[in-house]
């Protein structure tokens, strides 16, 4: 899918759990609403429009790898609904990463303006990674033995739950790579 994955330094590794430096980097992203598989879907409708021409230059940028999906930012959930990351409607962020060798001056703008581009500063997460479909139950216990990762490190999330897709929908589902990522908040 990609010609480029985000360069990162491994700072942890314990069996399926890393933790991870990755550098500044830039994003396109959208915000997207309906169920985790239909907002992927759509969030990549949109993305892909851009980097394959739909924007100022119709210039075609690289596909980079990991494609990122989040609950949006503010999203408010009642307390009586159950918070799981397979709700049944919700807001998402879906994000392409850039290649590295453009910066915000360089990247054309997108002519769409639900596609915005986000300088992302340099970031540790702790990270699993895991096969298949990524079913939202399977996203939910990975992302539960994630948590348990940073508490058995003793280390403080510095927010939600990303799931980090990296091939095509045609991979067979086995071969598929996934990844739970959750940002590690600074020490002190």
């Amino acid at each position: 899918m990609a010609d480029e994955d985000i360069a990162f330094t491994v700072l942890t590794k314990d069996a399926e759990f890393e933790v991870r430096d990755y550098p500044a980097f830039i994003v396109a992203e959208v915000n997207v609403t309906g169920s985790r598989d239909e907002a992927s879907t759509e969030g990549f409708k949109l993305l892909a429009d851009y980097i394959f021409g739909g924007n100022t230059r119709r210039q075609s940028i690289a596909m980079t790898a990991p494609v990122v999906q989040k609950r949006a930012a503010g999203e408010k959930i009642a307390m009586t609904a159950p918070v799981t990351q397979s709700g049944s409607d919700g807001a998402w962020t879906v994000r392409f990463t850039m290649p590295s060798t453009y910066t915000l001056d360089t990247l054309p703008s997108p002519n769409d303006p639900r596609v915005h581009l986000i300088p992302v500063p340099p970031q540790r997460y702790a990270v699993v990674r895991f096969s298949g479909l990524a079913k939202p139950a399977d996203v939910e216990r990975k992302t539960d033995a994630l948590k348990a990762f940073l508490e058995r490190q003793k280390l403080s999330s510095d927010g939600d739950a990303s799931l980090a897709r990296y091939d095509p929908p045609w991979t067979l589902w086995f071969m598929r790579r996934n990844e739970v990522w959750i940002a590690v908040a600074p020490a002190g």
